[in-house]
C-alpha cells in the first residue's frame, strides 16, 4: 500500500474518560462520519499501525472513539497526535460531477486558452463556496470552485481542470 492510496481524515487529538477512548479532530463532514471508516491506518512521523474502530459518537463539538485493543486513559495517550488516514478506497464513490478534495488535489489547472496556472495544491472551505489554492513556481492562485462558471471541465484520467479565469488575476 503505498501513501497515495491514502487520504487523511483527521487525528487523535488526545483522551476521553479513563476506559481508553480517544478524542479525534475529524476532517469529515459532518465530524462523526470518522467513525463510518475501519480499519484507520494510524501514522505519526515513520511509525504506522493499522488499528480496528469497536465504538464511537459525536461528543458536543468532538467525536471520541474506541479502538480495539486499547483498554486504559495511558496507552491512549500515547496516540495523541497520531493522523488517521484510510485507504480511498473505502470512500463511498462519488456520483457523476461530485469530487473528493483528495481527487483535485494533483491536478494540473489551465485557461480555457490552454494557458497553465499551476496544480492544485488544497482546497479551502469558505462557507459560501468552496475555494482551490493553485501553486506554480512563482505563484499562488485562489480560484472559486464553482462548477459551470469558473470550473469548465475536470478530468481525473489525465489530471486535468479547465478553469474561466484570467491567469493575470
Amino acid at each position: 500500500m503505498s501513501y497515495s492510496d491514502l487520504i487523511n481524515v483527521g487525528e487523535i487529538s488526545g483522551v476521553f474518560g479513563i476506559k481508553g477512548w480517544v478524542k479525534v479532530f475529524s476532517l469529515t463532514d459532518p465530524r462523526e462520519n470518522i467513525l463510518n471508516y475501519s480499519p484507520w491506518i494510524l501514522k505519526k512521523g515513520n511509525d504506522i499501525k493499522e488499528v480496528t474502530l469497536v465504538n464511537g459518537n459525536r461528543q458536543g463539538k468532538s467525536v471520541v472513539a474506541c479502538i480495539e485493543g486499547i483498554s486504559d486513559r495511558d496507552e491512549a495517550a500515547t496516540y495523541s497526535g497520531w493522523e488517521i488516514l484510510i485507504k480511498k478506497s473505502q470512500l463511498p464513490k462519488s456520483e457523476n460531477g461530485e469530487y473528493y478534495w483528495a481527487d483535485l488535489v494533483g491536478l494540473q489547472v489551465e485557461t480555457e486558452l490552454g494557458i497553465s496556472l499551476g496544480e492544485v495544491d488544497h482546497l479551502i472551505e469558505t462557507g459560501a463556496n468552496d475555494v482551490l489554492v493553485i501553486k506554480s513556481d512563482n505563484e499562488e492562485r485562489l480560484i472559486p470552485f464553482l462548477q459551470g462558471q469558473v470550473i469548465k471541465k475536470i478530468d481525473l484520467n489525465n489530471k486535468l481542470m479547465i478553469v474561466d479565469w484570467d491567469p493575470d488575476f
